[in-house]
């Protein structure tokens, strides 16, 4: 099993046909069972027994439902159903109604006011309509929500919410998340969130391979210092320094040095003077871009954090004709923004929105869609920085990232970023293994910083933060009965 295996995210449709290959296995009803089971779980272990209103809509999310009221009315619980409509009489949600013996109710407001908690098991991830009217009157009365798969009303593979959706204080799902899961906003409409096994068959995954994964240290591997590592197998971060602005560049070679960079230089030309008073440990050249460029040790490149829109001109061509591994931000994205095929040629690029909007036009509705689309055309790694990070490479594949803390939104950090990453390519991982593990190790050092950190606090610990990654891919590698070689390899 591959180690990234269990990290796997799938949209809707990509359930739907999981579900379809696993009915050839295992009966629907037994996984229904189990998954009702899991709710039921769930919610004993977070509450004390009150009165309980399950809201089952038709197909399999009400059938998931029924099930988790008939085991907490076994419980003990008072436990009353409203059905939205009945299910298929021919399907596995009517067996699942047909064994709640207990009390029926109107689908009503008035009911939904009586009760303490709410099971939301209307509508599962894959929504396509909006809700609204008395369906949403209904969802919107409750005061606290235990959602089935999502709250209703949330595109599960967008996170868009249709309409309305009810604020949940817990979500349970089941097998993998669905992308809307880890996607801000509406991340935060899930409460607590509980991701449950249901005994789905592990060959139906394998056979269902994903393209979305939840970005955390198993997915990638850090490279491994052996006692015959030196600055040059560590790798050589390039940086392209400019004369306006040496505080993004100083940055980004901070990210570059702590993340692990055998060697960092920078490439200053006349504004070398200005950058010789900083860290001893970097080197500073005043050689044109020409000649730096001779040097094959030199492999991989930042351009941007700090220049000039004219600065970048004259420096990335230089470096894409090079055929080097160039890592674009800041200035390298204001520089083409609304000609992104001028940073074809580039392996990585970090915009913030902001920046993303400009390049290519403002995020459409599915997000995910929009970052891969991104990829696409450029033929490099795309990370769109936000409350959920999304790094989508060429191929399809796309990391989500949600270990960060919103202390990172501050003056400098994406610089640091961009060095962390950088230092991650010098060392020899995949372009995007190096991403996703930049993202992820930066993400950590912010949580390590404190309440209020400055962007030159964070590389004091990314140390720490790749100690441990480190740690948690081993559990993660362990658990799995697999391990990581060296430079990211899987």
């Amino acid at each position: 099993m591959p180690a990234a295996f269990s990290l796997a995210v799938y949209t809707p449709a990509e359930m739907d046909e999981i579900d379809r290959q696993a009915a050839k296995i295992t009966p629907v009803a037994t996984l229904m069972e189990a998954a009702g089971w899991a709710v039921a779980r769930a919610i004993k272990q977070r509450f004390k027994p009150c009165r309980v209103l399950v809201l089952c809509g038709p197909g399999n999310n009400g059938g998931d439902g029924y099930v988790a009221a008939r085991y907490l009315q076994q419980a003990g619980w008072p436990v009353s159903v409203a059905a939205l409509a009945a299910p298929n009489p021919t399907g596995p949600a009517a067996q699942a109604a047909v064994r709640f013996a207990g009390v029926h109710v109107p689908f009503s407001v008035a009911e939904v006011q009586r009760a303490d908690l709410v099971i939301d098991a209307v509508f599962g991830a894959g929504l396509s309509r909006p809700v609204g009217g008395q369906i949403a009157d209904v969802l919107a009365a409750a005061r606290r929500v235990v959602a089935v798969d999502v709250p209703s009303g949330i595109d599960g593979a967008t996170g868009q919410v249709r309409g309305m959706a009810p604020k949940a204080d817990l979500t349970v799902t089941f097998v993998r998340f669905k992308p809307a899961h880890l996607l801000y906003p509406v991340r935060e409409s899930m409460g607590a969130l509980v991701l449950a096994d249901i005994g789905m068959p592990q060959s139906v995954l394998r056979q269902c391979p994903a393209q979305m994964w939840h970005n955390v240290p198993g997915l990638w591997g850090l490279p491994v210092l052996t006692p015959e590592s030196h600055k040059y197998t560590r790798g050589v971060v390039s940086i392209c320094a400019g004369g306006v602005m040496p505080g993004a560049t100083r940055l980004c070679a901070g990210g570059a040095r702590s993340a692990g960079a055998g060697l960092v230089r920078l490439a200053a030309g006349q504004a070398a003077p200005a950058y010789r008073l900083g860290a001893p440990g970097l080197v500073v050249d005043d050689a044109p871009l020409e000649r730096l460029l001779e040097d094959g040790r030199r492999k991989v490149w930042v351009c941007g954090p700090g220049l000039t829109e004219e600065e970048v001109e004259a420096a990335l061509p230089a470096l894409v004709a090079a055929k080097r591994t160039i890592l674009a931000d800041a200035g390298a994205l204001s520089a083409y923004a609304g000609r992104p095929e001028g940073l074809r040629g580039v392996s990585v690029i970090t915009p913030h929105e902001g920046e993303f909007t400009k390049l290519f036009g403002a995020p459409t509705p599915d997000p995910v869609a929009a970052v891969r689309a991104a990829a696409r055309l450029l033929g490099a790694v795309v990370v769109l920085k936000g409350a959920t990070t999304l790094i989508a490479a060429p191929d399809g594949r796309v990391a989500l990232n949600t270990h960060a803390t919103p202390a990172l939104g501050t003056a400098g950090s994406g610089d640091t970023l961009a060095g962390i990453i950088a230092a991650l390519l010098a060392a020899g991982m995949p372009q995007w293994d190096a991403a996703a593990a930049g993202v992820w190790l930066h993400g950590e050092a912010g949580l390590q910083a404190g309440a209020w950190p400055l962007a030159e606090d964070l590389e004091a610990f990314l140390g720490a933060a790749r100690v441990k990654a480190t740690q948690a891919q081993n559990i993660f590698m362990k658990d799995n009965a697999i391990s990581i070689l060296p430079g990211g390899s899987h």
